[in-house]
């Protein structure tokens, strides 16, 4: 029974929502201090004068997160060559619907907090997808969900993630320091040799993508970007003809979606709502946030979708009309882990984070729960096998 209940589509999605539930009562009660101070406790590891030294949430978000990011490299990279992003076709409608579900959020936030330029950097915060969370939703409603509308989501998912990487990369880095960069250089360079050689060990690919992780903390580059380029050198194809890709990613599934993933939700998701008002929840940066994840994804995803179809340029999956594709542009706007992880790189201090948390939080829930009517709605009744 236990065994059947961790394999459900739904199971870490809503393990995710347990541990965002008790980091929100654990904020919100007599423990609230010693949560805070367990996630301010600093580690440290040293090797002589070299060292890092961190709160316990950084080393979480710097950290984890790293190995989060290298399972969505795994899945990437394997999507991109054997699976549902080979075909440009098959791409191209989830694709531009992605593209749309970034921009228009971003847009959105930003004429929200129009007035408060000081908030403009966390314009990227309601331009992701969580996977987790809005497949898990969509398993809720079994077999009245046509497959085709699932392979929708998921590869719209994987594209906006793939975005994701692209803005983390490209605008959440610190000043460069290129003398580390020059450093993280070389275990890169001991990657692409095992990468060409088809090497079927994995742990040197892992020890040389820890160095490289270390060199790129330090040179101001989120360290994340790390996990992403280790994960694409990791041979899909060993010389022995076995897939060492495979089976990380196979292997690295449930520690991630069973651990890392409510690990970072119970770190991140604890809003103080001591004293909250009504004002507090139309302030322009928690209301910028839930209004991008939860309008702007509507109109950036069905209207690209919408767009797409009416010129011609794709056709909707079999079996969905567009009620359901509404539906769908809806469960997009649940932005929990990256939303979140975006915004602890975009702003500093608790009182700004907690108002991102709740933008956040608002924002997913609302969509989570329309998306979720909407679909329950419109779809037909699954007949029985």
């Amino acid at each position: 029974m236990l065994s059947r209940l961790i394999q459900h589509e739904a199971f870490a999605g809503v393990l995710m929502m347990l541990a965002a539930a008790i980091a929100l009562a654990l904020a919100n009660s007599g423990l609230a201090d010693g949560y805070h101070a367990v996630l301010n406790t600093k580690f440290t590891i040293a090797l002589g004068e070299a060292g890092l030294s961190k709160p316990l949430i950084l080393w979480i978000n710097d950290g984890l997160m790293a190995v989060f990011f290298f399972l969505i490299g795994l899945e990437l990279k394997r999507e991109m060559v054997e699976g549902r992003l080979k075909n440009p076709r098959d791409v191209m409608l989830p694709g531009v619907a992605a593209l749309g579900g970034m921009l228009a959020p971003m847009l959105v936030f930003l004429a929200v907090t129009r007035a408060h330029p000081e908030l403009h950097a966390g314009w990227a915060i309601p331009a992701a997808t969580d996977i987790a969370f809005a497949v898990g939703v969509l398993a809720l409603l079994g077999k009245r969900v046509p497959p085709g509308l699932k392979i929708f989501l998921l590869t719209l998912a994987i594209l906006d993630d793939m975005g994701a990487i692209v803005i983390i990369a490209l605008f959440y880095g610190s000043g460069v320091d290129l003398g580390s960069l020059a450093l993280a250089a070389v275990p890169l360079a001991g990657l692409i040799a095992l990468n060409l050689r088809g090497s079927h060990r994995i742990a040197p690919f892992l020890l040389l993508g820890a160095v490289m992780w270390f060199f790129v903390l330090k040179s101001g580059i989120h360290p994340t970007i790390a996990g992403v380029v280790t994960a694409f050198c990791i041979p899909l194809t060993d010389r022995f003809g076995k897939s060492p890709l495979h089976a990380l990613e196979h292997g690295l599934h449930p520690y991630v979606n069973f651990g890392i993933a409510p690990v970072f939700a119970l770190a991140n998701a604890g809003v103080n709502l001591s004293g909250l008002a009504l004002s507090d929840l139309i302030a322009p940066l928690p209301l910028g946030i839930a209004a991008g994840l939860f309008l702007g994804k509507q109109i950036g995803v069905f209207g690209a979708t919408f767009a797409m179809v009416k010129l011609g340029l794709g056709r909707l999956p079999q079996g969905t009309t567009w009620a359901m594709v509404w539906g769908l542009s809806m469960l997009a706007g649940i932005g929990f882990t990256m939303s979140l992880f975006i915004g602890s790189l975009s702003y500093e201090g608790d009182q700004m984070m907690n108002m991102v948390r709740l933008g956040v939080l608002l924002g997913s829930a609302v969509a989570a729960v329309a998306g979720y009517a909407v679909l329950r709605t419109t779809a037909p009744r699954a007949r029985p096998d």
